[in-house]
């Protein structure tokens, strides 16, 4: 089950990545937190191709990945009440280090 939290966390946090370099200039620490995720990603899916099924592995991977697109697309048209946006993409950026932790450290329980 930690498999699967792990592999939508990834797609989800390169979702987010991908806006944020879109919108935003990288700096040296974003680019490390890409490094770290992108390497954490790789023992995800060795952990998940060495435990799993590879048709399970890829299902999963392509329905967290739509899933992760239409959450980053309904953030980015905004969640308004009253006319006053209460959860925009700016406020997700925030979240990337606390992504990138939870990622790694996934990662790790999922290696031993």
């Amino acid at each position: 089950m930690l498999f699967f939290l792990a592999l939508f966390l990834v797609f989800l946090y390169f979702k987010v990545a991908r806006i944020h370099k879109k919108e935003e200039k990288g700096t040296p620490l974003v680019y490390l937190q890409h490094f770290l995720v992108g390497f954490s990603a790789i023992g995800i899916f060795l952990y998940g191709f060495t435990h799993f099924s590879w048709y399970i592995v890829l299902i999963s991977s392509l329905v967290f990945f739509i899933i992760a697109a239409l959450i980053i697309t309904a953030i980015q048209l905004g969640i308004f009440i009253d006319g006053k946006p209460q959860f925009g993409i700016s406020k997700f950026y925030k979240l990337l280090p606390v992504l990138t932790l939870s990622v790694m450290i996934l990662s790790a329980i999922l290696s031993l």
